[in-house]
């Protein structure tokens, strides 16, 4: 109970009650994995992003996205549902897993990894599929692809709330933030 104890330890209790550090322990983890959450969400945005724009350089394609769509992009459809994936309510079966290394990396388990792919595959094939259908008009090609990658970004930060669980499992209504942000994404979009 003195000040030099409390300042060398990592937990202090300030009750006699043990199931205080079993909810701090839930707390806990929690926060880390709505910050994981949100972190690899915003990576494997971003890094489609980059995969898309990568692949038509190397195939010495047209530009399927210009700088303004990017900068939209990572300001409108991914920040707000990266603060919501933030503040996704607690999952009641986080205490069931097992301890995580605290060496493991914030990348653990290839979470994300494929929607990077899949993301810069999607918007590709947008702005092939607008070059063939307006093939007069690169900037029809171009906000093709860009609709594409706002939208299909939207709807993955669904899949990121759980890397077990199915929506449904986890709830389409328990992160009302999450969608309320798809919607004023999709709104601002169109």
């Amino acid at each position: 109970g003195t000040d030099v104890a409390k300042s060398a330890a990592d937990m202090i209790l300030t009750d006699d009650n043990f199931t205080t550090i079993v909810n701090a322990v839930e707390e806990g983890r929690n926060i880390y994995t709505n910050i994981r959450k949100s972190i690899i969400f915003l990576l494997s945005c971003n890094l489609g992003e980059i995969v898309a724009l990568f692949i038509a350089i190397l195939f010495n394609m047209n530009a399927p996205l210009l700088p303004i769509h990017i900068l939209w992009v990572n300001l409108i459809t991914d920040s707000f549902p990266a603060l919501s994936l933030g503040v996704d309510p607690r999952d009641p079966s986080v205490m069931d897993q097992k301890p995580r290394n605290p060496k493991e990396s914030l990348f653990a388990n290839h979470m994300g990894t494929y929607a990077i792919i899949i993301i810069g595959v999607l918007t590709l094939i947008a702005f092939n599929l607008g070059e063939h259908l307006y093939s007069n008009s690169l900037m029809h090609a171009q906000t093709l692809s860009f609709v594409v990658l706002s939208f299909s970004q939207l709807f993955f930060s669904l899949s990121m709330r759980n890397k077990e669980k199915s929506l449904f499992k986890v709830g389409i209504f328990t992160n009302k933030y999450l969608l309320y942000s798809i919607l004023l994404g999709i709104l601002i979009q169109l």
